[in-house]
């Protein structure tokens, strides 16, 4: 038998070691070479007691046995951390059925927190036998048994074994088989291991399960924390069940289950009360996995699924309606209404489905979907508070272009455009956002036009989000054209200007960068120079529309959609090299981007434009030149990297010969301004000393 005060002694030191005990912010006494050289000596002990055949079953029987807690979740650790390094790595290591057999009893009965690390232990043994091999035969008709005897569902024996417990160990046992085990084919069938366990465990289960919804939504307000843990880990094991495959003996029985799980996500309270009680906890996280549960059968089963999408979405369109009430929710409630919406995205991606959202659809976007993104009058206070952090916060973080060394351009038709894709955002979300007016000269004292148009904006950013449904990315470049030209380019020109709008319309912009027309470059090179020069209004900044201008530029030159004139561009660029250190960051890194993209049509303007980006600089040259500010520094970058791409882009026949005015008159432009800013940076600041 392993010597427990040895892992007590290393338990106990490890503790003080790392910082962990109560007392761990007063000074200790005791030096800490001491204590090091107390943990090195058990570790040792350990490290020679694990070769004996009987280590692990020591280890079992301390992180089961006693009173002492810390020393049971250290066995438990250490013996996690055994079966990690020795289980699964050699295929002739086998574990023997009589260890298994003990861990198995031991997960059965062990308190909750031994039980939540002893089972990482045997989901390494599931993974290395159950799984891979196919082995361990009796572990599915074992546990079905000491499911149904467990206590809290046969009530009348005095059961050792306790219900929690063995769900957990479900729970484990079905938590590979989530994803498809040889992903490189095509079809892959249900694993024999999960059918089993679907025809013995969970079709039997589901009566059980339906009998705890009965019991958890008879009590109202009410929620017993153990009958709630035997609903959210039936759901837990059921989602894994279908989240990939989807094991024959379930499919019959899917529209009862799921008449339970409608329930279940009808009884969960979203009314932005104090809802973080144990209790309605558990219930939360039992409509998390429900959604959770939906999303996987709408996307993988829509043959079993098709049926059921009636109540589905009535019951989802009943919660994404909470989104109104997002900002008094708490985590864990936004996250149910988020995935909600996630069910509606998925019925709408996955094809004919979206015939039984139209129904719906009209009313969630008036009363759902588009509230969620207007800016109201909080959101209006916040950007004139701090336009920097709103914009952090509410928009993209990719607003800004990429850094100056980029290697690789995205070019247009490398991306993997989806086929087929349902129609749905051409026949309801894109007419639904055509009845809201556009912002002119005439209605620009309507509050509710200016945020209702925001809302529009951040609903065709939606519809661009490549995770979702591409629907503005892959219309015709005709239509896009027209909502750009109607919908998009007329904000640029309504006076006086409103920031967060011209922002969202910069963002819209750079995500449709590789399919706008060309005959368009003209205009929207022209708003995008307009809102990269938008100066601050009094006291509200516009800081977020230039940055988002400049990556939307990004966007565009990096898709091959160049500007119809390069100089007027570079030269607002440069003109924006500020002592603003982040914002001449930005701008520095656009015109590295733009270097690199434009090539040969840039290379003529390069002398000019050297000369005002040191010119630029020069104003910000310190008398101390220790240390330099960040922005000089950024800009002698990026002075170099243009005087690099005139030398690399010079004929070879003018380097020898010498013979080209244009670029004998452009070297010596660059060599005055590399000699004025020279003479600035060293030979002025010497003087001075």
């Amino acid at each position: 038998m392993t010597d427990c005060k040895t892992l007590g002694v290393y338990s106990e030191h490890r503790i003080k070691l790392h910082g962990n005990s109560p007392n761990c912010s007063v000074p200790q006494c005791h030096p800490q070479p001491r204590r090091r050289a107390v943990v090195r000596t058990a570790t040792d002990a350990l490290d020679r007691l694990s070769l004996l055949p009987s280590f692990p079953f020591s280890l079992l029987h301390i992180a089961t046995g006693g009173e002492n807690q810390g020393q049971k979740v250290a066995a438990a650790a250490y013996l996690k951390n055994f079966a990690r390094r020795n289980i699964g790595n050699d295929p002739a290591v086998k574990v023997g059925r009589e260890f298994r057999d003990a861990l198995v009893c031991a997960l059965l009965q062990v308190e909750s927190a031994v039980l939540n690390v002893l089972v990482e232990v045997f989901r390494v043994i599931v993974a290395a036998e159950f799984v891979k091999e196919n082995s361990w035969p009796e572990l599915v008709p074992e546990l079905r048994s000491v499911i149904g005897e467990s206590n809290l569902i046969n009530k009348g024996g005095n059961s050792e074994w306790k219900t929690i417990n063995t769900l957990t160990v479900l729970h484990s046992l079905i938590r590979p088989f989530q994803y498809f085990l040889n992903p490189k084919i095509a079809k892959e069938p249900v694993p024999p291991q999960l059918q089993l366990i679907a025809q013995e465990i969970l079709v039997p289960l589901l009566a059980v399960f339906h009998n705890c919804v009965e019991k958890a939504l008879s009590t109202q307000n009410k929620e017993e924390g153990d009958n709630e843990k035997i609903i959210l880990l039936v759901c837990k094991c059921l989602f894994f069940a279908v989240r990939s495959h989807m094991p024959s003996a379930l499919a019959p029985v899917l529209p009862s289950f799921c008449s339970d799980l409608l329930r279940i996500l009808h009884s969960v309270r979203l009314d932005g009360q104090d809802t973080l009680e144990d209790g309605h906890m558990l219930r939360l996280k039992t409509g998390k996995r429900c959604l959770l549960i939906f999303c996987s059968l709408v996307t993988r089963h829509r043959t079993f699924s098709d049926k059921l999408m009636p109540d589905i979405i009535n019951c989802v369109s009943e919660v994404v309606k909470h989104s109104g009430n997002v900002g008094n929710l708490n985590f864990l409630s936004e996250r149910v209404v988020s995935l909600a919406f996630d069910v509606i995205s998925r019925v709408l991606e996955t094809g004919p489905g979206w015939r039984l959202v139209s129904a719906h659809f009209s009313s969630l976007l008036d009363s759902a979907i588009f509230p969620a993104l207007v800016m109201n009058e909080k959101d209006i206070a916040e950007w004139e508070e701090d336009a920097d952090e709103y914009i952090r916060k509410n928009l993209p973080s990719d607003l800004g272009p990429p850094v100056m060394a980029v290697s690789s351009k995205h070019k247009k038709g490398e991306k993997n455009k989806p086929k087929g894709r349902s129609s749905m955002g051409e026949l309801l979300v894109l007419p639904f956002l055509s009845k809201f007016i556009i912002l002119t000269d005439i209605n620009i004292s309507s509050t509710k036009v200016i945020t209702d148009y925001y809302g529009v904006l951040m609903a065709y950013g939606s519809l661009l989000d490549v995770r979702k449904s591409h629907f503005l990315s892959e219309q015709k470049p005709g239509n896009t054209a027209t909502l750009i030209r109607t919908r998009v380019l007329p904000l640029y020109k309504v006076s006086p200007c409103q920031p967060y709008l011209v922002a969202s319309a910069n963002w819209v912009i750079g995500e449709l960068a590789s399919c706008i027309p060309h005959e368009m470059s003209a205009d929207i090179y022209s708003s995008l120079l307009r809102a990269l020069t938008m100066p601050d209004m009094g006291d509200i900044s516009c800081y977020p529309v230039r940055v988002s201008a400049a990556g939307a530029i990004a966007g565009l030159v990096e898709n091959d959609y160049l500007p119809p004139e390069w100089l007027p561009l570079l030269q607002v660029v440069v003109g924006r090299v500020t002592n603003e250190y982040e914002e001449t960051s930005i701008m520095l890194d656009l015109l590295g981007t733009l270097v690199e993209a434009g090539n040969e049509d840039i290379v003529p303007h390069i002398p000019h434009i050297i000369t005002l980006l040191v010119g630029a600089i020069s104003e910000y040259i310190p008398s101390d030149p220790d240390p330099w500010p960040q922005m000089v520094e950024r800009g002698f970058a990026a002075v170099s990297v243009m005087a690099q791409c005139w030398e690399a882009s010079m004929p070879q026949e003018v380097a020898q010969n010498e013979s080209s005015e244009m670029w004998l008159s452009g070297g010596a432009t660059i060599a005055g301004a590399f000699s004025d800013l020279l003479q600035q940076a060293w030979i002025k600041p010497a003087k001075l000393m």
